[in-house]
């Protein structure tokens, strides 16, 4: 440290104080009693304070509580905000902060999701939006744009008052998360943000989650956390939880678990050779038209020619067809397939097209089959409304993000889990089966000597390679909880016992039984793991983003001003949770009730009505975002989740045709 540098950081040391009269609370208290002038206030964040007499810089914001603290404490400047990412329970209170006396810096790659937040939120969102999986956004950025006054990057030095902090990227719970690193003596600490939390754990599993399974955000934030390890820090201090003593240690631990983590958590076949066989199953039998393959007697699907589209068709002896999925590929192949199957397969009709998950690319051909060749649709009862309205939710890879003008598509028989239909001398059974989603079904039946299972996205490889166990992506925001997830589905399929197991996307699956047990092993695992990551004993509130949730998702106001919200909050714990849930409301919209306050029983969840209405006297229009702003059992989670609401614009922009 130069001269200069250090006569002022000497000079800090002096001019503040470490302690505060016995009588005041001690809503401020050092960071850790060995490092002076860091003060933590705890928040909706860990909000960092560092002091210079009556004048301060903070690392995070909250909720903005800190500023009355600080008042309190006889510090009359906030000079600068450092914020090490753009979650909004970090930054939610900046509404509270003069700006004309406090700037605000932020890492330069998240400028966008500070100053345009709503670039991120989107009304009708496609499968390769940015910061999106398959069309549900990964990031969560305030209501309203927060200018950024300075804009950091790796390498920079931010100095203040005789503190030097340099700027580490460190993403990976963020797409630009930053860690601030400082120096005492010989010791390294750092503002890691997000990255870690105490006990070599994550803060949470939502923030890492950037794609389909592929692993980006975690290999993302492997790096990031080598990066810390390179430093040897002495201290940690988070965004969330206790400060992290022996960092270096944990940061090693830490790294060592995500690692391990890694191999369960990839899909557990391989994926780019999914649908390049180097052999051939012997019962498949080629059939006269080149697309089209022979399973069974009367079980057909697409070709290696069509590998990893979705076609499967049961075809009776009078002729009647029935459709297992049918998606991505093109409307005029199916048309051209048709009539081949009439001349070579003996097909009179298609009765029905039988949908196995919510996701749109099992039904993208659904509206032709139905207009041109009067096809009924089928599915699960709990997947209808997904078929129907897909963009009431904010899931993954909803139709809507393959089609952008679908308008919805009529279900004509809603399925109960459980049910038999008889079809053309055939029992066809009906469960529910999650897995890569909680809205997901399973179709089986005996036929042709065989017990066939249709099970969707659940499950692919070959049951032969004994170093497979065939899950599928496991994708949070598919409303994808374990316990209702794969490990409910793998049981399911285990206790069936299925001859022959026919995966979406072209995969068969012949002898499934022991390639079965390896799923439900691993997903008995794979929990175990989120549970050693997390740091919730309920691991569920850091892995699920909807446990408050609002149907719909995207609230349209244009049309009709005043609409009803159910708004649900989900308890994963064995005992009853207080909750309290503010609604973050735009300056034109009001709410009946805007808060939320009640207990929800162990294990279930609890729906409230609410009323939106959009006020005559419009100060905002268009597309906003109203976050939640959630306290569990007295602990300010702050605004982690959110919904969308679309009013009119207001006359003025009407008429220039906005």
């Amino acid at each position: 440290m130069k001269l200069r540098s250090l006569l002022a950081f000497v000079t800090v040391l002096v001019m503040s104080p470490a302690t505060l009269p016995a009588s005041e609370p001690e809503r401020l208290p050092l960071a850790a009693d060995d490092v002076p002038n860091v003060f933590v206030y705890r928040d909706t964040c860990n909000v960092y304070v560092l002091r210079d007499g009556d004048a301060a810089l903070l690392v995070n914001l909250g909720d903005g509580g800190i500023l009355e603290e600080l008042k309190r404490r006889g510090v009359k400047n906030v000079e600068w905000v450092l914020f090490t990412d753009h979650h909004r329970e970090l930054c939610q209170g900046i509404g509270v902060i003069d700006r004309a006396k406090t700037k605000v810096a932020a890492p330069k790659v998240e400028q966008e999701l500070f100053e345009s937040p709503l670039q991120f939120r989107k009304w009708r969102p496609t499968l390769k939006d940015q910061y999106t999986v398959h069309g549900a956004s990964y990031v969560r950025p305030p209501a309203n744009a927060i200018k950024l006054d300075r804009l950091l990057e790796a390498g920079d030095v931010f100095r203040w008052h005789g503190f030097e902090i340099t700027c580490v990227n460190t993403p990976g719970t963020s797409p630009g998360g930053m860690s601030y690193v400082f120096k005492r003596g010989d010791r390294v600490l750092a503002f890691t943000g997000g990255v870690i939390h105490d006990g070599a754990r994550m803060t949470n599993w939502y923030d890492t989650e950037w794609d389909y399974g592929f692993g980006k955000g975690l290999d993302t934030l492997i790096d990031s956390v080598q990066r810390l390890r390179d430093l040897k820090l002495t201290l940690a201090f988070p965004s969330q939880g206790p400060v992290i003593r022996n960092a270096a240690k944990q940061l090693d631990t830490y790294h060592a678990r995500l690692t391990a983590f890694r191999p369960d958590y990839l899909r557990g076949y391989p994926v780019n050779n999914l649908t390049q066989r180097t052999k051939v199953d012997p019962i498949i039998k080629p059939t006269a038209i080149p697309q089209i393959v022979q399973v069974t007697p009367h079980l057909y699907k697409f070709s290696d020619m069509l590998a990893g589209k979705n076609f499967a068709i049961i075809i009776s002896d009078k002729g009647r067809g029935l459709l297992l999925d049918c998606g991505v590929f093109p409307e005029k192949l199916l048309h051209e397939l048709i009539p081949e199957m009439r001349k070579h397969l003996g097909l009179k009709r298609i009765d029905a097209l039988w949908i196995n998950h919510m996701h749109g690319d099992h039904f993208t051909l659904g509206a032709a089959l139905k207009k041109h060749y009067d096809v009924q649709i089928w599915t699960l009862d709990r997947i209808v409304d997904k078929v129907r309205n897909p963009l009431r939710y904010d899931y993954c890879a909803l139709i809507t993000s393959y089609n952008p003008r679908y308008e919805g598509l009529p279900v004509d028989l809603p399925l109960r889990d459980g049910e038999v239909v008889e079809w053309e001398g055939l029992k066809l059974h009906f469960d529910w089966m999650p897995g890569q989603t909680e809205f997901g079904n399973c179709l089986w039946l005996e036929l042709d000597g065989k017990k066939i299972a249709f099970t969707g996205d659940n499950l692919f490889g070959d049951p032969s390679d004994r170093e497979q166990n065939g899950h599928e992506a496991v994708v949070a925001r598919n409303s994808a909880i374990f316990e209702e997830g794969y490990i409910h589905g793998s049981k399911y399929l285990r206790d069936l016992k299925p001859d022959i197991i026919m995966g979406a996307h072209n995969v068969l699956m012949t002898n499934p039984t022991a390639f079965v047990e390896r799923y439900h092993d691993w997903s008995k695992r794979i929990v175990a793991r989120y549970q050693e990551l997390l740091p919730d004993r309920n691991y569920e509130y850091q892995f699920d983003p909807f446990w408050v949730s609002a149907y719909p998702y995207r609230v349209d106001l244009r049309e009709q001003p005043t609409q009803e919200v159910t708004i649900t909050v989900r308890n994963f714990r064995d005992q009853p949770q207080r909750h309290s849930i503010r609604l973050r409301l735009p300056p034109n919209i009001t709410a009946t009730p805007s808060i939320l306050e009640g207990t929800v029983p162990a294990k279930s969840r609890k729906q409230f009505k609410v009323e939106l209405k959009a006020t005559s006297a419009q100060t905002a229009t268009g597309l906003q975002m109203i976050p939640f702003d959630i306290t569990l059992d007295d602990k300010h989670h702050g605004e982690l989740f959110d919904f969308l609401v679309h009013s009119k614009p207001a006359p003025a922009e009407a008429s220039k045709g906005k």
